[in-house]
């Protein structure tokens, strides 16, 4: 990144032991409360920031990739960013730069105040639960694209307006921006939404054929084309529960449905939920309901 544009002031505090650095006010052009610029080599908030290391920020961050791949951390999550994607990184949010990578692109701050209450509440400034890494499809990205480079234009040029209006330019043009960015993330997080109702939609219909002999996370995963991962917060976002749990869940009912309401010898109970083994059906039974299969057949005679 552009050393006038990152490198940050003198004053930075700690509440948790976790380093935050504050917005660099005194290197923005003109002391407006925002910077746009190229992201280079030399990245820093501060001149004694090894940002490789988990830090905090206090202002808003966002970076559009011209090259590629970046790992970047934020908030325990690692995200991989390549050319024509946006990472926005809000304050208070724990991240890392990754040292092998190269930041190419245009990067944006912004200070917590530089816009009035209705632009904040409009363009979702502090909605922690929209996804840091943004993918626009060509036409968003050449919107966006446009919408930067003319803020950036703006950011520049001190020459043509006093400085009151310079700010009103550069915040009319900073919303127009985040408008589009806003858009944009909450589309995304939609879309994520859907992904995540589909793939689970897809896992419940595979266990439901296959839970009498798959028992399987990883079979299920890859049967379906999900990596674990994938399949994990999907289930989790649905459910609430592990792939894992969900599976189990399943079995048990079935157990419980054979042996309250037929005669089948519990052996057979268990071979038909894919235990041929007597024993370890009857630890898994008693696992999961802290009776064993004979015991709940009792109960319900």
């Amino acid at each position: 990144m552009a050393d006038r544009t990152i490198q940050g002031g003198d004053g930075e505090g700690s509440v948790d032991g976790i380093r935050t650095f504050p917005f660099p006010i005194e290197l923005s052009v003109c002391g407006v409360g925002m910077q746009v610029g190229p992201m280079g080599a030399d990245r820093t908030w501060h001149a004694d920031a090894p940002l490789h290391r988990v830090h905090r920020i206090d202002f808003h961050v966002v970076m559009l990739f011209d090259d590629g791949p970046v790992r970047h951390m934020i908030d325990f999550a690692e995200y991989e960013a390549t050319a024509g994607d946006l990472l926005w990184i809000r304050p208070g949010q724990v991240h890392r730069f990754a040292e092998t990578s190269e930041y190419r692109g245009t990067v944006l701050t912004m200070q917590p105040g530089f816009l009035p209450r209705a632009t904040v509440e409009a363009t979702g400034l502090y909605r922690y639960d929209l996804p840091p890494l943004l993918r626009p499809d060509g036409p968003q990205l050449a919107a966006l694209r446009s919408a930067l480079a003319q803020l950036e234009r703006e950011y520049e040029d001190t020459a043509t307006l006093p400085l009151s209006l310079h700010t009103a330019v550069l915040r009319h043009s900073l919303t127009a921006f985040l408008l589009r960015l806003a858009h944009l993330a909450a589309s995304s997080a939609e879309a994520a939404r859907r992904q995540s109702d589909t793939t689970f939609t897809l896992f419940r219909d595979a266990v439901e054929r296959g839970f009498a002999t798959n028992h399987s996370v990883s079979a299920y995963a890859d049967s379906l084309g999900y990596s674990r991962r994938t399949l994990v917060r999907a289930v989790r976002a649905a459910t609430g529960e592990t792939p894992k749990g969900f599976i189990d869940k399943r079995v048990v009912l079935e157990a419980k449905r054979l042996l309250a309401h037929t005669d089948i010898p519990i052996g057979r109970v268990g071979a038909a939920v894919g235990f041929p083994d007597a024993a370890n059906f009857s630890k898994f039974f008693q696992q999961h309901t802290e009776l064993t299969p004979a015991a709940f057949r009792a109960e319900l005679r």
